[in-house]
């Protein structure tokens, strides 16, 4: 009889183990919790800036992922260089040209796990009407009914034609940008 009742509470806990093992869709992001930088060097010092208005969509099953859709929109206007003078520059024709091209955008292709909460995206990114194909590494860290997605790339600025005329040069700023975005979405119900 001990057996039997070991047994029935060992199936009663590997039920309900099994019943919170469902698979979460993440769907909703919380753009308050999630933000977009860059890294870069201007006359060799290294600087930060970042965008303060995007928009993504996300569909995420991190059970699924070559199922997944994620892209994201950010308004290039938005951007914070590290101070009012620079943020005015690269709006302009010669840098975004925003008045032209107002949105970047990334929509991803393929996502494929690489380990546990570890993924590979492969994607097109898209600015002042120029798209690239560029991969990178993403994670994920679970948080309750949110998770946190993490990831980055380089991008080469003039693939895009960010910084034309006296600005093509790398003497000044460095051609390599370092992109960082951190995404924090909750389960869409």
């Amino acid at each position: 009889m001990k057996h039997l009742s070991t047994f029935v509470m060992g199936a009663i806990l590997a039920l309900g183990l099994a019943t919170n093992a469902v698979a979460v869709d993440y769907k909703v992001i919380q753009p308050e919790k999630s933000k977009v930088t860059f890294q870069y060097k201007q006359m060799g010092v290294a600087m930060d800036g970042r965008f303060k208005k995007f928009a993504a969509q996300l569909n995420f099953d991190p059970a699924k992922p070559a199922a997944a859709k994620a892209d994201i929109e950010i308004d290039l206007a938005s951007i914070d260089a590290g101070s009012s003078d620079a943020d005015d520059e690269v709006i302009g024709k010669t840098w975004f040209n925003v008045k032209a091209f107002p949105k970047a955008t990334f929509v991803a292709k393929q996502i494929k796990a690489t380990g546990a909460n570890q993924f590979d995206v492969t994607g097109v990114l898209t600015i002042k009407g120029k798209s690239q194909d560029i991969k990178f590494p993403l994670n994920l860290v679970a948080q309750g009914n949110a998770a946190v997605f993490s990831g980055g790339f380089v991008m080469r600025r003039a693939d895009f034609a960010i910084g034309e005329g006296m600005w093509a040069k790398f003497d000044v700023v460095a051609n390599d940008i370092q992109v960082n975005f951190q995404l924090t979405a909750n389960s869409g119900k």
